[in-house]
């Protein structure tokens, strides 16, 4: 799934192995097996799982800059962050993806799941996974062209994002959970998040906690 990955101290930018574009799992099988699990092992996810449910996302998959979901006017307005709390490779932190040099930039220090979880009205989930995925939006790319209609394309958008990233994790043996119940500004404050990003949803990742 490429090669391994590299930090850039001076930047702190990571840059991810390269996704794969094939797998063993028709999506026939990936729709069907699909389920929102709240309880995970305590093991680390590597950097090459992480490159490609980053890619499911929001990964580019054209010369032109489209990506793997669709987005109205492909004005994009969606921001994605990860809570990394056990990622082999990297540190514990919060980071947010480039899409277009499919690379993470650290914008955090420290596990912050645990903040994350009190800002998610206490969900377990969010402090167990070993990764976390908050999708974030920056409306003013998109009201201009599409005035208030714009909020309604804008949930549709993280909505194909995140059904990607299900979809993806199952063909990876993942599982995932989405969350839509939270206090905005906390999470805000937890990821860092710049002034006009505005969190709309959040999904934890990890492998299936044995009975």
């Amino acid at each position: 799934m490429g090669k391994a990955m590299i930090i850039n101290k001076s930047k702190e930018i990571v840059k991810l192995p390269a996704p794969r574009f094939d797998g063993n799992i028709p999506v026939e099988t990936a729709l069907s097996k699909r389920r929102s699990v709240r309880s995970y092992a305590a093991e680390a996810l590597t950097l090459a799982e992480v490159s490609q449910l980053l890619w499911s996302a929001q990964g580019i998959t054209d010369s032109r800059g489209f990506r793997t979901a669709p987005s109205a006017g492909a004005l994009y307005p969606l921001e994605l962050y990860i809570v990394a709390g056990m990622v082999r490779g990297i540190p514990a932190g919060i980071y947010k993806y480039r899409p277009h040099t499919h690379e993470l930039s650290k914008i955090l220090d420290g596990d912050l799941r645990a903040q994350l979880c009190g800002a998610a009205l206490n969900q377990s989930s969010v402090k167990q996974a070993p990764l976390v995925f908050v999708f974030c939006a920056v409306h003013e790319r998109i009201t201009g062209k599409y005035g208030n209609r714009s909020i309604q394309y804008v949930y549709m958008e993280v909505g194909h994002a995140s059904q990607n990233v299900c979809l993806q994790a199952v063909s990876l043996d993942l599982w995932t959970l989405t969350i839509g119940a939270f206090y905005d500004d906390r999470v805000k404050t937890v990821i860092n998040a710049m002034a006009d990003e505005h969190p709309l949803y959040i999904m934890t990742i990890g492998r299936l906690k044995s009975e």
